[in-house]
C-alpha cells in the first residue's frame, strides 16, 4: 500500500542556488539516531544497500541512557543481543483485582538507550560507506528541482537521493488539526536499590492501579533486574502534564505504602512524554523526504507503545527501497485499528478515571497473548470482535457515537 502524504511536507528552510559540494552527497541521508534513525541505518547495512554512502546526523551525541524501550513480542528479533532483562510472567493490580499471567510464548523485552545506542555505533562502525556525525538538522526538504533530497546541516546543504526524517518537535503534535485527540504518555521512573529483598526479577508488574486516579488514567509499572534492584515508574495517559514534585510524591508514596518498602536508595531516575494522538503523521514529506519514528506517527496511539513497531518500519522501507527503488511502498494500520484507537482515545480523554476497571476487565476476560494480539494489530476480525465484547459497553458506546456521528472530541 502506498503511503499518501497529509497536511503538507516539511519544506526547505532555504533556496540554495550554488552546487552542493560532492563531498556534502550522498545516497542517504537519515536526520535522527534515535529507535528510527539508527534502526533504519542497521536494517540498510543488513541489505543489499550496504555500502552505498550513507549520513547519520543528530546534534546529540547518544552517550547518555536517556530512556529505556520495552515491547513484548513471541519471536525473536535481530537487536535480541541488546536486550537488559526479559520476563515471561506479567502481573496486573487494582484495588480489587491480582493476577499473574504466564505470557508465554511471548516475552517482554527491555532494551536500555545507553546499549542500544553503543550497539548500533559498534555494528555500524566498519560498514562502507557509513558516516556519523554530531551537528544540528536547520530543515531537511526536497531540492528545488526535486530530483533530491537537501538537509541543511549547520548551515550547509547537504543532497541525497532520499532523506529520512525522525526529528520530531512537540509543537508538530501539540499544535496538530482540530479534530483530534491529543493526549500524552507521561512518566518518571525511580531505579531504586533495597537493603532486602524485594523483587522477583522475573515477574513485571505491567500495571498496578493502586494510585488515586483523579479522573484519569494513572498507574505504576514495576521492572525487577534482581531481588533488590528495580525501575519504579509512576505512567498517566492525559491531556496534561504533572509538576515535578508530583510525580516524586505520588512514586513515593507507591513505594512506601503500597510495595512497603521503607529503605531504598535511588539510583537513576528517568523521565518521558509520549505523544498519543489520533492525528494522521505524515510520511511522505516531498518527493524525496520520508518521515520516520514518531514523527512518521509510528506510536501507537492507544498504548503509546513504538519501539517494535518503529523496527518493523524501517525494515519495511528497505525492502521498498530494494524492491521499488524509492521507500514509501509500505505497510499502514488497517482502518478498523485507527477507530479503536480513536475511540479508546476517546474514553481516556473523557472518563479517564474509568480506565482502570476497563483495563482489569479486559484482562479478566482475555489472555494476555490475545490483548498482545490486539495491540500487535495482528489479531483476525473475529478476535477483534471478542476482544471488545468482554469491554464494557457504555463507555465505547458513547466514544464511537461522540466521534464518528457528533464528530466532535
Amino acid at each position: 500500500m502506498r503511503v499518501p502524504a497529509r497536511f503538507g511536507a516539511r519544506v526547505r528552510v532555504d533556496a540554495h542556488t550554488t552546487p552542493i559540494p560532492k563531498t556534502h552527497v550522498y545516497d542517504y541521508i537519515i536526520a535522527g539516531s534515535g529507535a528510527a534513525g539508527f534502526g533504519l541505518a542497521y536494517q540498510m547495512a543488513m541489505s543489499p544497500l550496504r555500502g552505498k554512502s550513507i549520513l547519520v546526523v543528530d546534534r546529540d551525541a547518544k552517550e547518555n541512557n536517556d530512556r529505556t524501550w520495552c515491547f513484548w513480542t513471541a519471536k525473536p528479533t535481530q537487536l535480541d543481543h541488546l536486550t537488559y532483562h526479559t520476563w515471561e510472567r506479567i502481573e496486573i493490580n487494582s484495588a480489587d483485582f491480582h493476577e499473574i499471567y504466564d505470557i508465554r510464548p511471548y516475552q517482554y523485552k527491555m532494551i536500555r538507550g545507553i546499549d542500544f545506542y553503543q550497539g548500533m555505533r559498534s555494528a555500524l562502525a566498519d560498514v562502507p560507506g557509513m558516516e556519523f556525525r554530531q551537528a544540528r538538522i536547520n530543515g531537511v526538504g526536497d531540492t528545488k528541482d526535486g530530483l533530491n533530497a537537501e538537509v541543511i546541516i549547520d548551515e550547509e546543504p547537504h543532497a541525497a537521493r532520499y532523506a529520512f526524517d525522525s526529528t520530531f518537535k512537540p509543537s508538530d503534535y501539540y499544535r496538530g488539526p482540530a479534530g483530534y485527540h491529543y493526549l500524552k504518555q507521561h512518566f518518571r521512573g525511580w531505579e531504586i536499590e533495597t537493603r532486602t529483598d524485594c523483587f522477583d526479577p522475573s515477574l513485571v508488574t505491567l500495571f498496578d492501579f493502586r494510585t488515586p486516579q483523579k479522573d484519569s488514567m494513572r498507574f505504576f509499572y514495576v521492572l525487577p533486574f534482581t531481588r533488590r534492584r528495580a525501575l519504579v515508574e509512576y505512567t498517566l495517559f492525559s491531556a496534561d502534564l504533572l509538576k515535578p514534585h508530583e510525580y516524586d510524591n505520588a512514586i513515593s508514596e507507591y513505594i512506601e505504602n503500597v510495595l512497603h518498602i521503607p529503605k531504598y536508595r535511588t539510583d537513576a531516575t528517568e523521565t518521558g512524554v509520549i505523544p498519543m494522538t489520533d492525528r494522521p503523521f505524515p510520511r511522505k514529506l516531498g518527493q524525496r523526504v520520508m518521515a520516520i519514528g514518531t514523527r512518521g506517527g509510528l506510536v501507537k496511539p492507544s498504548s503509546g507503545y513504538a519501539f517494535l513497531r518503529i523496527q518493523n518500519d524501517v525494515k519495511a522501507i528497505v525492502k521498498s527501497l530494494t524492491t521499488y527503488g524509492h521507500p514509501f511502498e509500505v505497510p499502514t494500520s488497517p482502518g478498523r485499528y485507527r477507530l479503536f484507537d480513536t475511540i479508546m482515545l476517546q474514553v481516556m480523554f473523557r472518563q479517564g478515571g474509568l480506565m482502570s476497571g476497563i483495563f482489569t476487565q479486559m484482562f479478566a476476560r482475555n489472555t494476555p497473548q490475545e490483548i498482545f494480539r490486539f495491540l500487535d494489530e495482528t489479531a483476525a476480525i473475529s478476535d477483534n470482535i471478542r476482544l471488545l465484547a468482554s469491554l464494557p459497553t457504555a463507555p465505547f458506546l458513547k466514544a464511537l457515537f461522540r466521534v464518528k456521528f457528533l464528530r466532535k472530541v
